[in-house]
């Protein structure tokens, strides 16, 4: 198993990471054993967030009696002093252990966000030995480069493929030279990527980067072990699936930076733009309450303004992302409704 350290926290991580969102979706016998497994083919390093519902105790109960011999990173939504330090201990307690290696605020996308409260209590708790790294995951290119800019962060999470825009693979480069570790969310864009392979070998030639696969089956995880085992390099078929995938799916990746709202519609573009995603990789039922089969219906009223497409950074064709998300979702809720 590869490893690399992240940057200049100094932490040996495995290339490739275990991401833990997807085990939300499994019963926990066998979020359990798929961990395990995990750690026994050669992992060290883990990715979750407490807003994953019962991802970090997960985590705990499979981790708890090799905790020297892993790294675990967490996240935290909260925007306050006292939530991101009652989050900080509900992690603590959820994990089985008594300090986070890697502590993020989760999704953030502004300076305000940070400094509201929320930088002191993990400054504190980093004091208390609860906390020994601090970072932040973004899905803003824009902060995430201010973010790297003012030296505050050790790391840097952020959505990051072979379909990532010249502007994106920056951003790789920008924290190569500041000395932060660079962490690769959505290395297969959202489920948009499917050659396992052609994923590998383009993140096996991205220096600094982590990679972070979401992992739901055993099937997948086996898959990844067996490719780091491997670890098979670039070549011209390789070469030629990610020039095709580049050609055929760069315009639909939707980050969820948000750039593109409000809507005129009140569409929920951020969410809706990216649904395929967020119905196959975690809990599926919550989206869809009847709350959220009317937000998905109001993309029936998009007007083809064009605000959204001429505001996306990636210049994605929005209206067109978000019709497809909305077939793809009702015929979803067909396959899937006598479950609801």
């Amino acid at each position: 198993m590869q490893t690399m350290t992240l940057g200049k926290t100094g932490l040996v991580v495995t290339k490739p990471a275990f991401g833990a969102l997807p085990i939300q979706r499994r019963d926990k016998d066998e979020a359990v054993r798929i961990l395990r497994r995990a750690y026994e083919g050669g992992i060290r390093y883990f990715d979750t967030a407490n807003a994953y519902s019962d991802s970090e105790e997960k985590l705990g109960l499979a981790l708890a009696d090799v905790r020297g011999d892993v790294v675990i990173s967490t996240k935290s939504l909260a925007r306050d002093h006292d939530t991101v330090a009652k989050h900080i201990q509900m992690s603590l307690e959820r994990l089985r252990t008594d300090y986070i290696d890697l502590f993020q605020f989760h999704q953030a996308c502004s300076w305000e966000e940070i400094d509201s409260g929320a930088w002191d209590a993990a400054m504190e708790a980093k004091a208390k030995g609860y906390v020994r790294h601090i970072g932040l995951s973004s899905h803003s290119v824009r902060f995430a480069a201010e973010a790297v800019a003012s030296g505050r962060f050790e790391t840097l999470q952020y959505p990051f493929s072979y379909l990532s825009s010249p502007e994106e693979q920056a951003l790789v480069r920008s924290c190569l030279d500041a000395g932060m570790g660079f962490i690769a969310m959505k290395a297969l864009a959202g489920g948009l990527l499917s050659n396992a392979r052609a994923v590998h070998a383009f993140m096996r030639e991205q220096e600094g980067v982590v990679p972070i696969y979401g992992v739901q089956t055993m099937e997948e995880l086996t898959e990844w072990l067996a490719l780091a085992e491997e670890d098979p390099a670039m070549d011209e078929a390789l070469q030629a699936v990610i020039d095709a995938d580049r050609e055929q799916l760069s315009g639909q990746f939707c980050r969820s930076c948000g750039y593109c709202m409000p809507c005129p519609q009140g569409i929920e573009i951020n969410n809706c733009a990216r649904m395929d995603m967020l119905i196959r990789r975690g809990p599926w039922k919550p989206w869809f309450t009847p709350q959220w089969q009317a937000n998905m219906a109001k993309i029936e009223t998009c007007l083809e303004c064009g605000r959204c497409k001429a505001r996306c950074p990636y210049h994605l064709d929005t209206p067109k992302v978000l019709k497809y998300m909305l077939k793809d979702y009702r015929e979803f809720y067909e396959a899937h409704k006598a479950e609801l």
